[in-house]
């Protein structure tokens, strides 16, 4: 399999899983707070949402279905 066909492989699973989940929501590690000697670790949350999922869906599928064009 070459690069195009595996990237295009990856948005149509990328594209299913968000839009099977209504969007997909994450946390990272955000800034953590030193207060009176506590530290605090605190959270930042982050949502993909469908539309995300849709286009990343039909972007898989329009690059596994267009044939590259020849060089002239």
């Amino acid at each position: 399999m070459n690069t195009k066909t595996v990237i295009a492989v990856v948005l149509v699973a990328f594209g299913i899983v968000v839009l099977a989940y209504s969007g997909i929501t994450f946390k990272t590690p955000g800034t953590p707070i030193d207060f009176l000697g506590m530290h605090i670790q605190t959270t930042d949350s982050h949502f993909i949402p469908p539309v995300v999922g849709a286009l990343a869906l039909v972007g898989g599928i329009v690059l596994l279905v267009v044939k590259p064009r020849r060089a002239q």
